[in-house]
Order: C-alpha cells, then sequence, then structure tokens
C-alpha cells in the first residue's frame, strides 16, 4: 500500500495536471511589475527623483518586462528547470538590489543602475512565462485560448496576492514590499522547478470541464482579494487580522491542488486497468496519417536555409521560422496594435499611483487603486481566453475582433482619468485593469495560431516587444514631459524654483489631461489597425484551426 502511494505520489508530480498546478503559483507570483504603483512612491521619495525620471525607471521595468526574446531563445535550447532558474535568479538579484538602495543600506546609486536593476528584476518574468506558459500551452494546444487566460489570470492576480502577504509579514511598509517581490517569486520557481515540464499529449473527453473547475478556484480567489481591498479601505486591520486574510489567500490558491490530484487519479485508475478495459483511441485521420504520439520537444528538421525561405511563408496556421513571422504583414499589424493598446496600458498603470495622489486621494485609497487594477487584470485575461475560446469554437469568431474591441473599451477609462468626476478613478481602475489583462492572452493565442507553435517561445516573446517601446514613447516621452511640466508651473506660480523642492509634485485635475487624451487616441488608433487584421484572418477562423492537433493526439478513454 504505502509503494502505491509512492508511486501515485510520484505519477502526480510528473503528470500534466500537477504541471499546470505548479504553473499557476509561478504565475502568481509572476506580476510582481504590476505593483509598481504601489512602491514607485518610495523609490520616488528616498532617491529625490522627478517624475519624468521616475517614469524612466517604469520604461525600463516595462522593458524588461516584455523584451523576452533571450527567455525565448534559451529556452529552445535549454530545458525548462534551467530557464526557470535563470528567472529566479534574476528577479531576486534586480529586486534586492532595489530594495538596498531604498533602504540606504548601500549608498544611493546612480539612476542608470537602478534603471539596470529593475530591468533585470522585470525580464525574470519572462523565464517564469516562457518556462510555464509555453510548457502548458505545448501540453494543451487544443485549449490555448483557456490556458493562457487562467495563467495570465493568475499574473494579474498576483500583486493583490503579494499585497495581502506582505500587510501580513511586513505591516504597511512599502519599501519591505520590494523585499518581499525580490524572495517570494524566486522560492516559487526553485520549488517546483522540476515539475513543469512538457510532455506527450493524452487527453480524456472533458478536458475543458477539468479548466472550467480551475477557473471556478481562481473566481473564488479574486472575489475574496477583491472583498479584501475593499474592507481594508474602510475597516483598520490589526496584524493578526492582515495574517488571518494572508492564510485564507494561501489556502484559496491551493485550491487546484485538488482539482489536479483528481484529475491524475482517475488517469492512474485507467492506466492500471486491464488492458480489455481501456481504450487508446486515435482520431480519425484518413487523408494524412501521422504517428499516434509525437514528442512535442522534438524539432522537424529544415532542409534549407532559414534566410532563403522568407517570402517562402507557408499558410497561416503552419508553423513559421522566427524570421518568416517577424517579417510577415500580420506580426506587424500585431505589432503596432500592441504599440497602441499595451504602450498605453502600461502608462496608465505604472502612473495610477501619481494619479490619485494629483486628484487629491489618500495613500490607502491609492493603494486599493493598484489592487482593483490587478484583480480586473485577472477578470480581463480569464474572460478573453475563455470567451474567445468559446466564440472560436461555437461561431468562428475572429480572435482578433475581441481585441479590437478591448480597445475601445481602453479609451473609456482613459477619458476618465482626463476628465475626472467623483469616483471615476475607481471606474478608471476597473476597466483599465480588465482592458490591460484581456490583451495579453489574446495577443499570444493569436501568435500561437497564425505562425504555428514550433518556436513559440521565441515568438510570442517577439510579439510583446512593441509593449515597451509603446511605454517608453508614452509614459517617458508624453506622461512624465507633461507632468513635470504642470508640476514646474505650479512651482513658479508659488514663486518657488526645482532646485527648492526635493520631490516634484504636480496636484489637480490638469496634472494628467492632456497626457491622458493622447492615451485614449493612441489606443482608439490601435483598435483601427487590429480591426484590419480581423478583415486579414476572417477566412483563416472560418476554417477548423485546431484540426491537425487532433490528429496527432490519443484520448484515453475507460470502458464502464
Amino acid at each position: 500500500m504505502g509503494n502505491e502511494c509512492a508511486h501515485f505520489s510520484l505519477h502526480v508530480l510528473r503528470g500534466r495536471w500537477f504541471s499546470v498546478f505548479a504553473s499557476f503559483l509561478i504565475m502568481a507570483g509572476a506580476g510582481a511589475t504590476y505593483l509598481f504603483g504601489t512602491y514607485s512612491k518610495e523609490i520616488k521619495s528616498s532617491l529625490g527623483y522627478d517624475q519624468q525620471t521616475l517614469n524612466l525607471m517604469g520604461f525600463f521595468k516595462d522593458l524588461g518586462a516584455n523584451f523576452g526574446v533571450p527567455s525565448g531563445l534559451i529556452a529552445e535550447i535549454t530545458p525548462t528547470w534551467f530557464v526557470l532558474l535563470v528567472g529566479s535568479a534574476m528577479n531576486f538579484t534586480g529586486y534586492f538590489m532595489i530594495w538596498l538602495a531604498v533602504t540606504g543600506k548601500i549608498s544611493k546609486p546612480k539612476v542608470w543602475q537602478m534603471c539596470l536593476y529593475i530591468c533585470i528584476g522585470a525580464n525574470s518574468q519572462n523565464f517564469a512565462n516562457t518556462g510555464a506558459l509555453v510548457t502548458c500551452v505545448k501540453n494543451f494546444p487544443e485549449s490555448r485560448g483557456i490556458m493562457l487566460g487562467l495563467l495570465k489570470g493568475f499574473v494579474g492576480l498576483s500583486g493583490a496576492i503579494l499585497t495581502q502577504i506582505y500587510l501580513a509579514v511586513y505591516g504597511n511598509d512599502s519599501k519591505s514590499l520590494i523585499l518581499l517581490i525580490a524572495w517570494l517569486p524566486a522560492a516559487l520557481s526553485v520549488v517546483f522547478v522540476y515539475t513543469i515540464r512538457t510532455t506527450k499529449v493524452i487527453r480524456h473527453p472533458n478536458e475543458v470541464n477539468v479548466f472550467y473547475r480551475f477557473l471556478y478556484a481562481s473566481i473564488v480567489l479574486a472575489l475574496f482579494l477583491m472583498a479584501m481591498t475593499i474592507i481594508q479601505k474602510f475597516v483598520i486591520f490589526s496584524q493578526a487580522a492582515y495574517a488571518a486574510s494572508a492564510t485564507a489567500v494561501c489556502v484559496l490558491l491551493f485550491l487546484p491542488l485538488g482539482v489536479a490530484v483528481k484529475e491524475e487519479l482517475v488517469f492512474w485508475k485507467l492506466k492500471n486497468q486491464p488492458p480489455n478495459e481501456v481504450v487508446i483511441v486515435k482520431e480519425d485521420s484518413k487523408l494524412d496519417p501521422k504517428p499516434i504520439l509525437q514528442d512535442p520537444e522534438s524539432k522537424s528538421p529544415s532542409n534549407s536555409n532559414c534566410f532563403f525561405t522568407i517570402c517562402d511563408k507557408p499558410p497561416r496556421g503552419e508553423d513559421y521560422t522566427i524570421l518568416q513571422a517577424l517579417l510577415s504583414m500580420d506580426m506587424l499589424i500585431l505589432f503596432l496594435a500592441t504599440l497602441g493598446g499595451l504602450g498605453s496600458s502600461l502608462t496608465a498603470v505604472d502612473n495610477l499611483g501619481q494619479i490619485g495622489e494629483s486628484l487629491g486621494y489618500p495613500t490607502k485609497t491609492i493603494k486599493s487603486f493598484v489592487s482593483l487594477v490587478s484583480i480586473w487584470n485577472y477578470f480581463g485575461r480569464v474572460f478573453s481566453g475563455f470567451v474567445s475560446e468559446s466564440l472560436l469554437v461555437k461561431y468562428k469568431t475572429p480572435r482578433p475582433l475581441l481585441m479590437t474591441l478591448v480597445l475601445l473599451l481602453a479609451c473609456v477609462g482613459y477619458l476618465m482619468i482626463a476628465f475626472p468626476f467623483n469616483g471615476s478613478v475607481y471606474i478608471a481602475s476597473v476597466i483599465i485593469g480588465f482592458t490591460f489583462g484581456a490583451q495579453l492572452p489574446l495577443l499570444f493565442a493569436i501568435i500561437s495560431e497564425l505562425f504555428g507553435l514550433k518556436y513559440y517561445s521565441t515568438l510570442f516573446n517577439c510579439g510583446q516587444l512593441a509593449s515597451p517601446l509603446g511605454s517608453y514613447i508614452l509614459n517617458v516621452k508624453v506622461t512624465g514631459l507633461l507632468y513635470d511640466r504642470a508640476a514646474l508651473k505650479e512651482l513658479a506660480s508659488k514663486g518657488l524654483e526645482r532646485s527648492s523642492v526635493k520631490e516634484l509634485i504636480c496636484i489637480g485635475v490638469h496634472c494628467y489631461r492632456n497626457s491622458f487624451v493622447i492615451l485614449a487616441s493612441v489606443t482608439f488608433f490601435g483598435a483601427l489597425v487590429s480591426l484590419v487584421l480581423v478583415a486579414r484572418t476572417r477566412e483563416f477562423y472560418k476554417s477548423d484551426i485546431y484540426k491537425k492537433f487532433r490528429e496527432n493526439d490519443e484520448i484515453l478513454e475507460g470502458k464502464p
């Protein structure tokens, strides 16, 4: 009995479903970049930065978070465990150095050094994404929209999760939040590093139902986090109350483990039944017979040099080479839509703390804005993942169409900040969080569908390169510049000069009005560009885009 339990435990740890659960936990710690609005005030005040300098750090954070090409290329030639360990080391190094600087434990770093630290720390997110996300998509190719929505949903929740844990462990000390995001995500990657691996695709008929059970567990977690965020705004919590809240969050985080173990138990029982009780069904493929199993790690050799095949692109949905995909018109359209959409979203999220300050909200309320963005970021991700997959399967709706609608909704959120009214920042935080989260699963799913999975590790990381460029233009060169200009005018009206104050602050509705009108305009342009991709891919999405994966899968069924 004990030997059988040991074998079953090993089976669970090596199974696809436990790999999904482990990926959820790693993703839950991989969203530290979204907490920049919470601790950026500490960086600004302790190091004496103006808003443009702080926004420059925000740009390097976004650059690190979205420049995932190195992690993608490394993943092409190294095992998943190596990718996760590299990300773990980078996460701890980058954020720990920022914590040392902010707390004065080292001499004040130069601005370029701080930018380097946050870039390294944020870049670790790509290694977690590449290790966990790409592996899960390859393990569940026919449920990629759902898989991406769930995984990116946990990233969206990570800001609120980490906030609850830091309140319980460190109290209301924003500097210690930086320390927490240095060691906790790194520890999660190290603990689960060997359980995340690419496996052979053997699916059973109720696979989608399992994902819905994961969804329900994550919704319970999201609702609890939202409730805690609202309650903590009105009620003063003791340290014991914060500890109880964080404990409940940890328990809810482990709910998907029960689902994973149950599914692995079903598979274990079927696998150990007598041969006449188990049927391995290979879906019919009369026109194009293929092997029953194909190792996802294997790469088919190419007889031609990639530089000579750039112009000879395969049909949409087949495996493009990296250069074929990067130089295609579809990728250019996605780049432009992402430049406006994600660039504006990152700018809004990074400035949320200063937006609240400029409009006169107290510090506690500003932190609730950041948590609202994080929670609705989650809802946006799971919504876009599940809904776009459902619309695609049932009605052949092009996934880029949902991207267009999401970008149009984002424009509403930006205009609410540009022209604020009573409580508008609460509504805007919800809209910005939802639309920001919804864009990423759509982008990653579209790339996997148009260009194939062979080089997905690299291509999905290349696909988000437009967002740091958009962030630099819109955050540093537009929003930061206009904010500082408004703040300097306020100082001049008081007869003061820049040298007379340590921190450059702007108070009033005018501080962000022009910049957020610009963000709304740029995002609207991104929506129009996305609409072009809808027209280009309409016929492709009308076809059966998952047919080739069904031809290669095994389906495990048990006879009653």
